[in-house]
């Protein structure tokens, strides 16, 4: 086994720790069940109505300083305890037609009466139940990380994760943008209902998957999503800004590792062809005996380690051979599906934007973030990369996530 390799499934372990605290209130909660909410806001019945407001967790801040410490994060910012919430939503599918979601809802036990809100989208989950309204664990760092430095956490599961019907549409960032736009709109409604307000202002970050959706989110935001929200900064960490320029060819170079390669290509290539016409059968895509099995895996109940031990252990291993050179210069529904999800970076970011990235990331290389600042110089709008050194991907989500926080509360003090 390669040292990449021992890396990749290390880092994937260590993103799936189960050890969450032991459940102080669960009395509290376990009396407590999902209620029925009238729909919010003056918009009527659609997008980002809320559906049910469910209390999932309650913890002082001694808990949530033991639940980051536990997970190697940097407690200092954290200030008060945290209260988090399940909403579920009204929102879209990528086909624009009416879906539910689900997402977690973060307060802090404390501070001020009205709140700013910082919109957190996640990483990579193959399996529903580790999105952060579904399970206390990684999922919800950021969440208890923000929410305990003063200010609401909205954290979209995304579509088909947490308790949202359906397969997740991986990698498809319009539809991972309109959850998160909805899910900011269900928790204006839920923290209103709670007694703690949002104020409209919006802090936007996110890891892996997560930073792509953060940028596409500040476009949209920026763009007039909905009138409520303003876009105060942006702080996406190590996101694929780039499939058709550095990710896809990083998989032939040798930057991605090949675990990692195997499980985010496979699990790519599943999800876009429901989108777009990649192939029809999956034999025309992967080899056997995987072509049978593949699309089975991505049913939202996998753990990665089954996934990854059922597929081969390259990506040139894993598809056909003429799949794998059509790989390197997409064309049709791939390279359809790459450049749908490449517009991210390509907007006039006239705020303050930083992009946080590890040199030694083997799973979304720096080089994504360099091509994000290019295309945000280009619209006149420079942002800052922040180089975290010879860290790899968690390892760039672990440092950057409190240095997020500290930064969100500069921008916040400017006059």
């Amino acid at each position: 086994m390669s040292d990449d390799t021992r890396k990749a499934r290390a880092h994937r372990a260590s993103r799936r720790v189960r050890r969450g605290l032991a459940p102080a209130a669960a009395l509290l909660l376990a009396g407590l069940a999902a209620a029925p909410v009238a729909a919010a806001g003056d918009r009527g019945p659609g997008r980002g109505d809320l559906l049910t407001l469910t209390p999932v967790a309650d913890r002082d801040l001694t808990e949530v300083r033991a639940f980051l410490g536990g997970r190697n994060v940097d407690s200092g910012p954290a200030r008060y305890g945290v209260r988090a919430y399940r909403l579920t939503y009204k929102t879209v599918d990528p086909h624009g037609r009416p879906t539910t979601a689900t997402g977690l809802l973060s307060l802090p036990k404390g501070g001020a009466h009205r709140l700013d809100v910082v919109s957190d989208t996640h990483g990579t989950m193959v399996n529903r139940d580790y999105a952060p309204s579904a399970g206390e664990d990684f999922g919800r760092v950021a969440s208890y990380l923000n929410a305990s430095a003063g200010r609401a956490v909205a954290a979209p599961d995304y579509l088909g994760l947490g308790g949202g019907p359906g397969r997740h549409p991986y990698m498809d960032t319009r539809s991972s943008v309109t959850a998160s736009v909805d899910m900011l709109r269900a928790a204006r409604a839920a923290a209103g209902k709670l007694g703690r307000p949002l104020n409209g202002d919006v802090y936007a970050t996110g890891f892996s998957q997560g930073g792509q959706v953060a940028m596409g989110l500040g476009r949209a935001l920026r763009e007039g999503a909905d009138r409520h929200f303003r876009l105060r900064a942006l702080a996406p960490v190590s996101g694929p800004y780039d499939l058709e320029g550095q990710e896809l060819p990083a998989l032939y170079d040798g930057r991605v590792n090949d675990v990692s390669g195997v499980l985010y290509m496979s699990y790519w290539l599943v999800a876009q062809n429901r989108l777009h016409a990649i192939y029809k059968d999956p034999a025309e895509a992967f080899r056997e005996p995987y072509a049978h099995r593949v699309e089975g895996l991505f049913d939202g109940a996998h753990e990665e380690e089954d996934i990854i031990g059922a597929l081969a252990p390259t990506v040139k291993d894993l598809l056909t051979p003429s799949f794998y050179e059509r790989l390197k210069h997409p064309s049709g529904g791939l390279l359809d599906a790459a450049r749908d999800n490449d517009r991210t970076c390509d907007w006039k970011a006239d705020l303050p934007v930083r992009l946080y990235a590890g040199t030694a990331d083997t799973d979304v290389p720096i080089a994504n973030a360099r091509s994000c600042a290019a295309r945000l110089a280009r619209h006149g709008a420079p942002a800052r990369i922040v180089n975290q050194g010879a860290v790899d991907h968690v390892r760039s989500f672990v440092v950057s996530a409190p240095q997020v926080v500290r930064w969100f509360d500069a921008v916040g003090r400017r006059p």
